[in-house]
């Protein structure tokens, strides 16, 4: 599984196709989610970047990105 420096993360941000997030050391592709259109989350949350932090403002629980498909994880 590839592992990403949150440089790396920061190009899956919507703008070249592909969207990607991390959360808990994980990167998920949201890519496919309606939710992510444009890179963005409601307008509240950018993708490229790792989310962990912020998940605990979100009005739902974390389980929701753990529905999308795992393409690597995050490099410390």
């Amino acid at each position: 599984m590839k592992e990403y420096t949150l440089e790396e993360l920061s190009e899956y941000n919507g703008k070249n196709g592909k969207v990607y997030i991390a959360y808990e050391g994980q990167v998920y592709d949201v890519s496919d989610s309606y939710l992510w259109e444009d890179g963005t989350h409601q307008g509240l949350h950018d993708s490229g970047k790792d989310l962990t932090e912020t998940m605990d403002e979100a009005p739902h629980g974390s389980e929701v990105v753990k529905d999308y498909p795992v393409v690597g994880t995050l490099k410390k």
